[in-house]
């Protein structure tokens, strides 16, 4: 018989070898409480191999399965397919980029599509690709992003529930508290609109660290964002039943 489905996320954790054991034992304690564990980028401070392995250790071996996507911190160093690599050899985690997953979950087929997104800004006051071609280049990167995120979903469709998971964030209402000066530089309309078009039932994001817990998107998909310093502990926790868009 199926259950909800309870999935505990968390992003911005930015770990280093001098935070190593930080979330360890929170996330050792998710059996019983959650069916997955969900990190939304920004893993560690600047990229490195070192910071990669300190992410790994801490979520190796957990008693729920673990998919993550990068951040742009996981990109400082120039090297974001070792880090990946490192998380999924060392750490068992299942690194999502224009891709998705499968999971069996409460008696459930879940599907998890991811990216790491990036900006762009929202309806209104967004970047345009026109004009510099250093200003077309970062619009088209923020547009091959969110078809990846809208092919992987679509690629879900036999699912009974899909989760959207993201390091930028879909909509504006979860970068309330942030500066509005810097809304393009936090996420991007156009992965939205791969949430909506792909059918997702939650999209969960982090990256706005002043931010806002809750959003909704035009099509009425619930967004969370889930860096730490807005959750304000090791994980949030949300239910997705039948019905998909009630998340607690």
């Amino acid at each position: 018989m199926s259950g909800p489905v309870r999935v505990a996320a968390v992003g911005d954790i930015h770990l280093a070898p001098d935070a190593a054991g930080r979330y360890r034992g929170a996330f050792q304690a998710l059996d019983g409480q959650a069916d997955v564990l969900l990190l939304a980028g920004d893993l560690t401070r600047h990229g490195s191999a070192e910071e990669a392995r300190t992410v790994a250790a801490e979520v190796a071996g957990l008693p729920v399965p673990v998919l993550a996507v990068l951040g742009n911190h996981d990109h400082q160093a120039g090297r974001p397919d070792e880090v990946a690599a490192i998380l999924r050899d060392e750490g068992g985690v299942g690194v999502l980029e224009g891709s998705a997953t499968v999971l069996t979950l409460a008696g459930r087929r879940v599907g998890v599509a991811g990216t790491k997104g990036f900006g762009g800004g929202f309806p209104g006051r967004c970047c345009s690709e026109f004009g510099e071609e250093e200003m077309k280049a970062f619009v088209r990167y923020s547009r091959r992003l969110a078809e990846g995120l809208h092919e992987a979903l679509e690629g879900l469709a036999g699912c009974d529930l899909r989760i959207a998971l993201t390091h930028f964030s879909p909509v504006p209402d979860t970068l309330a508290g942030e500066p509005l000066e810097i809304y393009p530089f936090l996420g991007s309309y156009l992965l939205a609109e791969a949430i909506d078009a792909g059918g997702a039932d939650l999209a969960v994001h982090g990256h706005a660290h002043a931010g806002t817990e809750r959003g909704l998107t035009t099509g009425g998909v619930p967004v969370r964002n889930v860096a730490q310093p807005v959750i304000r502990h090791a994980f949030a926790l949300y239910e997705l039943d039948g019905d998909a868009r009630r998340p607690l």
